[in-house]
């Protein structure tokens, strides 16, 4: 038994009128001592668990960010004209509606925006769909990649997926728990303003509740992040809603927070989001997007797609961004970067085989 992460542990576990915050060193000290096994089960199950009802502060979380900082990999800075963009999404997956990103990061990338994408497999407490599998349904197989083969595709494509178990597998066990207390701890919510990267980076990350949104204003503050675009999209990802007005704050250095609000409707969408029905069905979608045929996921992908042209700088305004996305689609630019992305990738596996 930990005597220090006891204390810790009393700190959030005493109930609704004796339990602390951690201070951002303790969070950090905390979130260590249990990727590092250096707490014991009954000690980080009731941390999991007491921190989830206390509910977590931006400054915990910006602790906790710190010791995902010291212990997890980091893809190196490459040459950019543009901050990298960061995308976080909920590593539990998506179930209900369809996601789009793997789309918008292949725009993006045409575009000359670069794009940096994290998480793993199916995994509690949601076990949705993951990011990783509807790229390996596009032809892209980022799991068996080393972290410098990862930082070689992206240099040479502008897209990249850090792949949490096999480039981040201290955080294997925290899964785990999760899986075993059938709730969502904090770090599910500080997962989604992780920043693999070393360079010049913004961060793009989506929300479900208000509160979490002013947390994680605070933890990127507290960082010294200052180029981040926080997004109430669906099931907590960065997709745009197309049934509702999308509500965002956007970064405005060097202290401001605008506030903007987008109605798909003002830009000729229709408001309804694409369900999710099955992998397959998505991936033939997709594979239809990709090609430029009018579809309901193809009207999905100009909104977010013009939305983060323009958000990135690549586009003067929206509906720039929006007639951009679409001549990507239209021309086949965006499925050439799709075929460039699945070569280097391919070529990575090809050196791992020949350096056994």
């Amino acid at each position: 038994m930990s005597i220090v992460f006891r204390d810790l542990l009393k700190k959030v576990g005493s109930g609704n009128h004796t339990s602390e915050s951690l201070t951002r060193g303790e969070a950090a000290t905390a979130t260590k001592m249990m990727l590092l096994g250096e707490a014991t089960p009954a000690q980080i199950g009731a941390f999991l668990i007491a921190h989830r009802i206390k509910r977590p502060t931006g400054e915990e979380l910006a602790g906790m960010l710190d010791a995902y900082e010291e212990l997890g990999p980091k893809l190196q800075p490459i040459n950019s004209t543009h901050p990298v963009i960061v995308l976080g999404q909920p590593y539990d997956g998506r179930t209900r509606t369809a996601p789009i990103s793997p789309i918008t990061s292949l725009i993006l990338a045409t575009a000359g925006q670069p794009v940096i994408m994290h998480g793993g497999d199916r995994l509690p407490t949601k076990y949705g769909l993951p990011l990783v599998d509807i790229w390996q349904g596009l032809g892209v197989d980022w799991t068996g990649l080393s972290l410098a083969n990862t930082q070689a595709v992206l240099e040479k494509t502008g897209i990249g997926f850090v792949y949490t178990p096999r480039h981040f597998p201290l955080t294997k066990s925290l899964w785990e728990y999760r899986e075993q207390l059938g709730k969502r701890p904090p770090f599910a919510t500080m997962e989604l303003i992780w920043c693999p990267y070393a360079g010049d980076v913004h961060i793009v990350t989506g929300f479900v509740h208000p509160p979490t949104e002013g947390m994680f204003q605070t933890a990127l503050e507290l960082r010294g992040v200052t180029k981040f675009t926080l997004v109430k999209g669906l099931e907590g990802s960065c997709d745009l809603p197309r049934d509702r007005t999308a509500i965002i704050a956007l970064s405005q250095p060097p202290q401001a927070i605008e506030r903007l609000l987008l109605s798909p409707h003002d830009y000729g969408f229709t408001t309804k989001n694409v369900p999710l029905n099955s992998t397959e069905e998505l991936l033939a979608e997709m594979q239809g997007v990709l090609a430029g045929k009018p579809s309901e996921l193809l009207q999905t992908a100009l909104w977010n797609g013009g939305f983060y042209l323009w958000r990135s700088g690549i586009c003067s305004d929206m509906q720039t961004g929006i007639a951009t996305a679409q001549d990507l689609l239209t021309t086949g630019a965006v499925a050439n970067k799709l075929q460039e992305l699945i070569q280097a990738v391919d070529m990575g596996h090809l050196s791992i085989v020949n350096s056994q």
